[in-house]
């Protein structure tokens, strides 16, 4: 994926065979794990034969597997869906089992996520956890500030629980850019259950030099400082 523009770099398959149907299928199939292990009244002897399978998928992946290294910084562009530009996104990344199911879309500068969470993603009981809650926010602000075209760096970030978000239920997230100063972008967002307010957002971000980036990466960018 090296090169490939408003891509996450570093993650993920080569140009050769870029991220398709098949790994999207071992994503969800991780997460259906996932959400079945934390919940699981399976007896031992299942349990090690569960993980013996588990580590046979290790030990076939391990040989094709990159040494880790930085991801080059992401190049997103107001008109790309954000899980196009993110697709390894902790918080929405399709290709990325540690990220919620939620589907994602920009529609007349406000960006709007949608989706149920599961077992894995529970704090209170039967409640989603208000870390992960802020995790959420943090990226659907950042998103909504690409569609805007002015992307920044989170510099603050406020939370405010209104009431329990449900797990097992549809829940509905959006987000809006609403004002630039300076190189200060203010953004705002909420979070429903139903008609029911769970959560709202304010962030205030901070427009860098994508340039800066460079030098965390140097194997992506060879000429940086």
């Amino acid at each position: 994926m090296s090169g490939t523009p408003g891509i996450v770099d570093g993650h993920g398959a080569p140009p050769e065979h870029p991220p398709g149907p098949e790994l999207r299928r071992l994503v969800d199939g991780l997460r259906r794990v996932t959400d079945q292990v934390v919940r699981t009244d399976a007896p031992p002897g299942l349990l090690a034969e569960a993980a013996a399978l588990v580590e046979q998928v290790e030990a076939a992946l391990e040989p094709v597997t990159a040494p880790w290294r930085p991801a080059a910084y992401a190049q997103p562009s107001s008109t790309q869906n954000p899980h196009d530009y993110f697709p390894f996104s902790p918080m929405i990344g399709f290709y990325n089992p540690l990220a919620p199911p939620l589907v994602c879309e920009v529609r007349d500068g406000i960006v709007r996520a949608t989706g149920a969470l599961g077992a894995a993603y529970e704090g209170p009981p039967g409640c989603v956890h208000g870390g992960v809650i802020a995790a959420l926010f943090d990226e659907l602000l950042g998103v909504a500030n690409i569609a805007k075209d002015v992307g920044a760096m989170t510099g603050t970030l406020t939370i405010r629980y209104r009431s329990p978000t449900p797990l097992h239920t549809e829940l509905t997230l959006e987000g809006r850019s609403v004002d630039v100063d300076g190189r200060k972008v203010r953004a705002v967002g909420t979070l429903h259950a139903g008609d029911r307010l769970c959560a709202e957002a304010e962030g205030i971000f901070v427009m860098v030099d994508r340039a800066r980036f460079a030098g965390r990466a140097p194997e992506h960018h060879p000429d940086a400082p």
